[in-house]
This record gives C-alpha cells, structure tokens and sequence, in this order.
C-alpha cells in the first residue's frame, strides 16, 4: 500500500463542487495571462495556476478514489497515483509534480517569477487541465 499522507474522505457531491472551482481558477489564469504585461511579476498568477492544479487533481483523487489530500501539498501527486495507478500518465505526474514545487517560492518567497516561467507554468497547467477533463468526464 501507498503512502499517500493525510486524507479525508468525501463524497460525489464534493466532485462536483471542486470541479467548479477548479473550472473558476482555470478561467482566472487564463485572465490574468491574457491581460499581463511583459514586466509583470508573474507570482500572483502562477499561485493561481497551482491552486488550480490542485483543484483539478482535489477532484480527481475526490472522483476515483473517495478522499482528498489534507496539508501537504507534495503529497497531492501521491494519493492521485494511489487514486488511478497506472491510469496516470508519467507525463501529467510530471506536470502536476512541477508546478506544485513551485508553490512555496510562489506564494511565500521573495523571488519575483517572471512571465516567462508563468507562460510555462500555463502550459504546464492546460496540457494537465486538457488530460483531467477527459478522465472527469461522466
């Protein structure tokens, strides 16, 4: 068995509800990229960026495995490869594993990100998104 950290379990209505909201940060990314200048600093959107990845994979584990990650962040990857085992690419593992090392530095650090990384967290972000939905689907 896996360790995936501390959980809670929830329901089908959860999925549901976080799907929404992963849904709403999603369009609040894409906003904010779209109306960003070149010399903005990029962490107030790339911590949207990873609270969306973190809804999506929230209602993923939610979906496919009855409970959620509580806390620890890093371990959001490992109770979704507890949730669909073999049925998650290495690639999104990667793109999700990524952008969730960002978080700290994103939303605690002094570091000023810069377009580009957020332009490659973005992508990051949608290759993920495009792959969740897929398997989010009824």
């Amino acid at each position: 068995m896996t360790r995936t950290g501390r959980s809670r379990p929830v329901d089908e209505a959860y999925v549901s509800g976080r799907l929404a909201i992963a849904r709403a940060f999603l369009k609040e990314a894409r906003n904010s990229d779209t109306v960003a200048e070149a010399g903005d600093i990029a962490n107030p959107l790339m911590s949207t960026i990873v609270t969306c990845a973190i809804a999506y994979a929230d209602a993923l584990s939610a979906r496919f495995r009855g409970e959620i990650n509580q806390g620890d962040h890093q371990a959001v990857v490992k109770l979704l490869r507890a949730a669909l085992g073999k049925d998650l690419p290495s690639r999104q593992e990667a793109n999700l594993r990524a952008l969730l090392e960002q978080k700290d530095e994103i939303q605690y650090g002094a570091r000023a990100k810069t377009r580009a990384e957020a332009e490659r967290a973005l992508q990051r972000l949608e290759e993920f998104v495009a792959w969740a939905e897929t398997r989010l689907l009824p």
